[in-house]
């Protein structure tokens, strides 16, 4: 990448390499010499930087800047990493009920620039607008190609099929996912109905087994059973009384 900044002089300005990726600023050569990241595979010199491999992480925009006394001269670079996508992964319901919504969505995380997506049902590739396909006209559906996102809603029977989507950049191939069948099912009342009267059921079986357990006692609280005090009283002493016997002597 060329520092077109630089200007042959006799004198040796400062020149400064920056990486810019969103609101990231790093500094990339500064000092006379190569940051850490940097340093195994970046040849500096005064007119450029050469890369000896690069990853998807360096796109961005790299900022020379030379500063001779109290002049400063700056210059930009884009850099684009491409990079091929790789095998997307289709994110599909195995079943959806009919008259609800269901989101499909596919996702690659390699590919640079960032991929767009289509999808197919049944092998064949489903139209941004269904209302223009005789084949997609009974669905009701948006697809957005940048996210991946495919929204059924709501769903019909004629959603029932086998999807994938496919991942393309213009570098490379573009990559498909696998194969994923989606069931279409109208609502299962019959099992509502079922799950239902399971948990009344089981809501009685709960009832009856507190009424039980309060009838037997179990929740009632702990009668005191401290045994009463009793109190002895000694009987009083009776008083003797002596009782003249006849001829004299004294009976007790």
């Amino acid at each position: 990448m060329p520092c077109t900044a630089y200007k042959y002089s006799t004198s040796s300005p400062r020149i400064e390499w920056k990486f810019q990726k969103g609101t990231s600023l790093v500094l990339l050569y500064y000092g006379n010499e190569l940051t850490e990241p940097y340093r195994n595979r970046v040849q500096f010199s005064p007119t450029n930087i050469r890369f000896s491999t690069v990853t998807r992480e360096d796109t961005g925009k790299y900022i020379c800047e030379v500063v001779e006394g109290s002049q400063i001269s700056k210059s930009e670079v884009n850099l684009i990493v491409q990079v091929p996508p790789s095998k997307p992964v289709a994110h599909v319901p195995t079943s959806a009920t009919i008259g609800s919504k269901a989101v499909l969505r596919c996702t690659e995380t390699d590919g640079s620039p960032p991929p767009t997506f289509r999808w197919y049902r049944d092998t064949m590739l489903m139209p941004s607008d269904p209302k223009t396909s005789l084949t997609f006209r009974n669905s009701s559906y948006t697809l957005d190609s940048t996210t991946g996102e495919l929204t059924f809603e709501p769903v019909s029977s004629f959603d029932t099929g086998d999807y994938y989507c496919e991942a393309s950049n213009n570098v490379g191939s573009p990559q498909k996912s696998d194969v994923v069948h989606m069931e279409a099912n109208e609502v299962n009342v019959g099992g509502i109905v079922a799950a239902v009267v399971v948990l009344l059921m089981v809501l009685a079986l709960i009832a009856f087994g507190i009424w039980f357990a309060y009838s037997r006692g179990f929740f009632s609280k702990r009668k005191d059973t401290t045994s009463k005090k009793v109190i002895y009283s000694q009987p009083s002493h009776r008083s003797e009384v002596r009782t003249p016997c006849p001829g004299g002597g004294h009976r007790a």
